[in-house]
């Protein structure tokens, strides 16, 4: 299905091109900076807001987040909005599952629009090792009652007709997933934590923490300090530098990914899933306004805060949409693009637990690409560890420990399903 790009330039409209292009709102003026707190989320992105929401909704409502920029300035600014539960881990599968239940119900609670729009998910496959892997994924994911299948070529074609059918070996195709908006469930988790007690304050970024023997008694922010006994560490690909300030651990390591834009296209993408090219990390899908978003993974990024956007990973892009979708392959981002920071994990796992040692310190970071479409659910889960509950998962093998002694580095679970 060959097409050219479009000539009109400017806003196009993509879900998480919203995120990007569009200032999220602030409260004005800037929330006084209380003098105390219960609780102390560190973080104003949608992992650091399902969490003050879901504290607040259970009666915690002396919560305090702090963000050093603005709201959503992270990576949740600037990420695809792709709601899955396409994992190889049962984990991220049972995470997947939760939130997608919960994303769907946004509307109601907290109560946003949120624009879920359900395309499905494919990953094209090319090796053979990747088609058996995705089978004995699929049958975990339909066992744990995720509609999930492996298809031939020619199915994976009318699927996504962008697709070249010989160029591949088969596809795994989950229809109930698809993407929402970032910037709006941000927004939309505030508005109702603001509504039940929370107070927000953005340009307040963490300078340190004050102790009184083993007791976590204050954080010192660049607005002042707070006293508080609990801090959650929401701090995306900044975490590590937070948690250091705490002494404590947190495995992160910041690296940017980037995203191009078509533009209007002649003719007009059909609907298709997100569609990915496991073997290269190539993807695309459409966005709502006639055009295409775009990405790659390219191994040669080196890590770092840098989040300036460049044009080199075309090369790698266009050499693989060559092989599994040629009519891609010589586009040129019209629409322009942008770059984000992924929030890395040696395993590509997300650490999730509460510290041992001063202080209660509880954390949820270190995504790896995939927090968005799991806050729902880590927003009950940090909701139950502070309150003692049982959370609806156990996330044991979550905790930062699995990176500490050679015993725990057994407890290390790559996630294969992330790009």
């Amino acid at each position: 299905m060959p097409w050219t790009p479009g000539h009109r330039r400017g806003h196009h409209g993509h879900m998480a091109h919203e995120t990007a292009r569009q200032a999220l709102r602030e409260p004005p003026p800037p929330e006084p900076l209380p003098r105390a707190a219960e609780v102390v989320v560190i973080g104003g992105g949608v992992i650091g807001a399902s969490i003050a929401f879901h504290l607040a909704e259970a009666g915690v409502s002396d919560v305090l987040v702090v963000e050093r920029d603005t709201l959503a300035s992270g990576s949740s600014g600037k990420p695809i909005g792709g709601v899955r539960a396409q994992f190889s881990d049962p984990l991220n599968i049972r995470l997947g599952q939760r939130s997608l239940r919960a994303w769907r119900e946004f509307g109601d609670r907290p109560g946003a629009d949120v624009g879920l729009d359900r395309v499905g998910y494919l990953f094209l496959l090319r090796r053979d090792e990747d088609v058996a892997a995705f089978r004995e994924a699929a049958a975990v994911q339909r066992e744990l009652g995720v509609d999930c299948r492996v298809v031939e070529p020619r199915e994976a074609h009318r699927l996504c007709p962008y697709v070249d059918p010989g160029a591949i070996a088969a596809a795994a195709h989950s229809p109930g997933d698809g993407f929402a908006l970032p910037g709006p469930a941000v927004r939309g988790y505030l508005r109702a934590a603001r509504g039940l007690g929370v107070t927000v304050r953005t340009h307040c970024a963490v300078t340190g923490f004050e102790r009184d023997g083993d007791a976590l008694t204050a954080v010192r922010t660049s607005a002042g300090t707070v006293r508080t006994g609990a801090v959650v560490c929401a701090a995306g690909a900044w975490s590590g530098g937070v948690a250091a300030l705490a002494g404590h651990s947190l495995p992160v390591t910041p690296l940017r990914r980037q995203i191009a834009l078509t533009g209007p296209v002649t003719p007009t993408p059909p609907r298709i899933p997100f569609t990915l090219d496991f073997a290269s990390t190539l993807y695309f899908h459409g966005d709502n306004a006639g055009g295409l978003v775009l990405g790659l993974s390219d191994p040669r990024q080196e890590p770092g805060f840098g989040r300036e956007f460049t044009d080199e990973w075309l090369e790698p892009f266009r050499a693989a949409a060559a092989l599994v979708a040629p009519s891609l392959a010589e586009l040129e981002p019209a629409g322009g693009g942008w770059a984000g920071l992924y929030e890395m994990t040696p395993d590509r796992n997300a650490l999730i637990g509460e510290a041992t040692g001063p202080g209660r310190f509880l954390y949820a970071t270190g995504f790896s690409g995939h927090g968005f479409l799991q806050a729902p659910a880590v927003g009950e889960i940090v909701r139950d560890l502070y309150l003692g509950r049982e959370p609806f998962l156990d996330v044991g093998p979550l905790a930062a420990t699995r990176f500490g002694t050679e015993g725990n580095r057994a407890a290390v679970r790559p996630e294969a399903h992330i790009i």
